[in-house]
């Protein structure tokens, strides 16, 4: 595998189109991984997320199986996605955050998750990076050994993304807790094929037709995210970006034991 450089994992315009993904046949034919081999029966999922609306965008229809199997996962947000619209004069940072929160919890409701299994931690969204230190001590107090712990993957190519896949990597390691890592913007950024991508360590699970249909209305609810923003830019998540991750599997890097993740590493 190529090296994988902040330079060339570049978020912008439509990107890879899904028609693109669907006609590579590696795709299909990556090795699939049950719900119980990501997530043992009886074992607590625990859900990193960088931005609400990450945790359904990257494990929607795994949080809804889990859900549904009777273990729901505790959902970790770790910034509140306040930056989301740089200029809005319809919001201010508070009032974004405020409502993407409201979001969250909305489609978090619709995977059949409680409330009480969401923990905000509120760090600055787009300086996950300066709080690592008190992000990982954050993980480390919640964690329990043993727990199935996933988060965004450590080269997707969005700053807060890698930075929450280094945090939990660290805390995972001390917690002793497997670490399995899913991609969000690789689709929009790499090509099939590609060399900087580690497609060896990629496992994928295919979701039942309930938690597809879950994950679709819990991504509905993030309309803060889905529609033109008041400046005048494009939504944050375009249509072709929604629909690269709303296919009837999602996918995860395995754990790499005793390695910690960094960027172009697919786990702990």
């Amino acid at each position: 595998m190529e090296p994988v450089s902040a330079a060339s994992r570049v978020i912008q315009g439509q990107g890879t189109c899904e028609a693109q993904w669907q006609a590579w046949p590696a795709l299909h034919a990556l090795p699939q991984i049950g719900l119980a081999g990501l997530v043992p029966v009886g074992v607590r999922a625990v859900i990193v997320a960088p931005h609400p609306d990450d945790e359904v965008l990257a494990s929607g229809g795994l949080i809804a199986m889990l859900a549904a199997r009777g273990d729901p996962p505790l959902v970790i947000g770790v910034t509140d996605g306040d930056a989301s619209h740089p200029g809005s004069t319809r919001w201010s940072p508070e009032e974004l955050a405020a409502f993407r929160h409201e979001e969250a919890l909305t489609g978090l409701g619709r995977l059949g998750i409680e409330p009480q299994n969401y923990l905000r931690l509120s760090l600055p969204d787009g300086r996950v990076q300066a709080h690592h230190a008190q992000l990982v001590e954050s993980l480390v107090r919640v964690l329990r050994a043993g727990d199935a712990v996933l988060s965004t993957w450590a080269a997707d190519g969005h700053p807060d993304h890698e930075a929450t896949a280094l945090a939990v990597s660290v805390a995972c390691a001390a917690a002793r807790c497997p670490h399995w890592q899913s991609p969000v913007w690789l689709w929009h950024w790499a090509a099939p094929g590609d060399r900087r991508v580690p497609w060896a360590q990629l496992r994928r699970l295919r979701l039942t037709p309930d938690a597809q249909r879950r994950k679709h209305l819990a991504v509905q609810a993030h309309a803060s995210q889905l529609t033109a923003q008041d400046n005048g830019a494009p939504p944050v998540l375009a249509p072709s970006a929604v629909q690269r991750l709303l296919r009837p599997f999602e996918y995860f890097f395995m754990p790499l034991p005793g390695r910690r993740a960094g960027a172009g590493e697919s786990g702990a």
